[in-house]
C-alpha cells in the first residue's frame, strides 16, 4: 500500500518509510513530524492494538550509520526520510536526507522560505543603525524579507506613523503589531507566513518569542522582561526549533543577538541597499568600480537628494568592510611568507617558507646525486 502526501503527488510513502521535516535537534536525536496524519490503516496496528492519535506524529529519530560515513549532516528544516517506525516507542531512523533548496548557517536551518525581522518601537527604543545592520544582514541571505515592529500600544499614532514614513523610504513596508492589545495579529503578517519556513529574527527583548506565542498559542515559550539598567533584553531562546502554524507552514525561533556581522566585499555592499538598487536602476555611475563615495559621476551619493538618509549607515558599513578584507588580506600574505611549527616546551615558532622551485628542488636533486655517488662507490669497492 502507498499514499501520496498531500500538496506534493510527486513524493510518495510506503508503509516502511515516511516523509518529515526535522523540527529540531538535541545531541545526536533528531525530532521528525512526519507529514501525513495517522490512523490505524496508515501506521498499522500492533500486536497489542496500541490506539495512535490522528494528528501529525513527532518521532525521536537517530541517523542512519551510512549517512554517517557519507559526512550527511542534517539541519532542522530538512526534508527527510524515516524508515521502520515504531509506534510504541515513537522512535525511527533517518535514512535519507532530499536535497536542500537553500539553507542558513546561522542560525542553522535549511530550506528556508523567508525571514521574519522583529524589532520593538520601544522598550527597548528603536535604533535606526541596529534595524539597518540587521536589514543589511537578511538581505545578504537573498530570501525574501519581512519587516514587524512590535509593540506599537508604547507608542503614538503619530510616531508610529512617522516610522512607516521612514522605512517606506528605505524600501520596506513594516508590519505593526501589539501582543499586550491586538486579539487577532494583522492579516497581512498571518498571510506572510501561511505555508513557509520562515526564520524569526530581531534583537533580544523586543518580542520574539512572544510574538510566536501569539501565532502558536500551545508553545508557550519561555518570554523575559527587559532589562531596567541596560535597556535591552536577554536572551530566552537556547537553540533553532521550528513550530508550526496552524494555518500551514513553520516558524524558526532562534537566538537573539544585538549586532550582527556584516560579511561581504566592500563592491557588494550597495547590492543589499534597496535604495541603491532604485538609484542604479534609473541610471549608471560614471565608473563601474565606484564604491559611492562622492567619486565623480556618482549616482548615489549626490548631495542634492535630501531622502537618502542611509547613507551614512552604508558609508560607516563599508569602512567596516573594507578594514575586513584588509585584515583577511594581511592574513593571507602572512600564511603565504610563514610556517606554523610548534616545538617540545609547548612554543609556536614561525619559520620563512621556502619557495618550492627556488630551494626545495635543489636540496631534492642534491641528495640524489650524493646517494648515486655513495652506490657507485659501494659497487667498487665490493668488485
Amino acid at each position: 500500500m502507498s499514499v501520496t502526501r498531500a500538496g506534493n503527488p510527486a513524493e510518495i510513502q510506503t508503509q516502511g518509510t515516511w516523509l518529515g521535516t526535522v523540527i529540531s535537534i538535541q545531541a545526536n536525536y533528531y525530532s521528525v513530524q512526519l507529514d501525513n496524519e495517522l490512523d490505524d490503516e496508515l501506521a498499522g496496528t500492533t500486536s497489542n492494538q496500541i490506539e495512535v492519535s490522528a494528528e501529525k506524529p513527532v518521532l525521536l529519530c537517530i541517523r542512519r550509520g551510512l549517512l554517517k560515513k557519507l559526512g550527511q549532516q542534517i539541519m532542522v528544516g530538512d526534508r527527510v526520510a524515516v524508515e521502520e517506525p515504531d509506534w510504541l516507542g515513537m522512535r525511527g531512523a533517518i535514512a535519507s536526507i532530499h536535497p536542500r533548496q537553500k539553507f542558513l548557517n546561522r542560525p542553522p536551518v535549511a530550506n528556508v522560505d523567508q525571514i521574519l525581522l522583529v524589532f520593538a518601537l520601544a522598550e527597548p527604543n528603536l535604533e535606526p543603525y541596529q534595524l539597518s545592520r540587521f536589514l543589511i544582514k537578511a538581505e545578504l541571505t537573498g530570501l525574501a524579507i519581512t519587516l514587524c515592529l512590535n509593540k506599537r500600544d508604547l507608542v503614538s499614532d503619530e510616531e508610529a506613523a512617522e516610522w512607516t514614513k521612514r522605512l517606506s523610504s528605505w524600501g520596506y513596508q513594516p508590519l505593526m503589531a501589539s501582543i499586550r492589545d491586538d486579539e487577532v495579529l494583522p492579516a497581512a503578517l498571518t498571510t506572510a507566513l501561511k505555508d513557509k519556513i520562515t526564520v524569526v529574527a530581531g534583537p533580544s527583548g523586543v518580542g520574539k518569542s512572544s510574538l510566536t506565542n501569539r501565532l502558536i498559542p500551545e508553545q508557550n515559550l519561555r518570554v523575559c522582561a527587559v532589562s531596567g539598567k541596560l535597556g535591552r533584553g536577554r536572551h530566552t531562546t537556547r537553540h533553532v526549533e521550528l513550530f508550526e502554524l496552524p494555518e500551514g507552514g513553520f516558524l524558526a525561533d532562534t537566538p537573539g543577538f544585538n549586532q550582527p556581522d556584516i560579511v561581504t566585499t566592500p563592491e557588494s555592499l550597495s547590492d543589499y541597499f534597496p535604495e541603491i538598487r532604485q538609484r542604479r536602476a534609473g541610471a549608471n555611475c560614471q565608473f563601474s568600480n565606484c564604491l559611492h563615495r562622492d567619486e565623480p559621476g556618482c549616482v548615489v551619493s549626490s548631495k542634492e537628494d535630501d531622502e537618502w538618509e542611509r547613507y551614512e549607515h552604508y558609508l560607516a558599513l563599508l569602512e567596516e568592510v573594507t578594514k575586513q578584507q584588509q585584515n583577511l588580506q594581511q592574513q593571507r600574505n602572512a600564511e603565504a611568507t610563514e610556517k606554523v611549527k610548534m616545538v617540545e616546551d609547548g612554543k609556536v615558532l614561525h619559520e620563512p617558507r621556502l619557495e618550492a622551485k627556488k630551494y626545495r628542488e635543489k636540496v631534492v636533486i642534491k641528495l640524489f646525486k650524493n646517494s648515486a655517488s655513495t652506490c657507485l662507490k659501494w659497487k667498487t669497492s665490493k668488485s
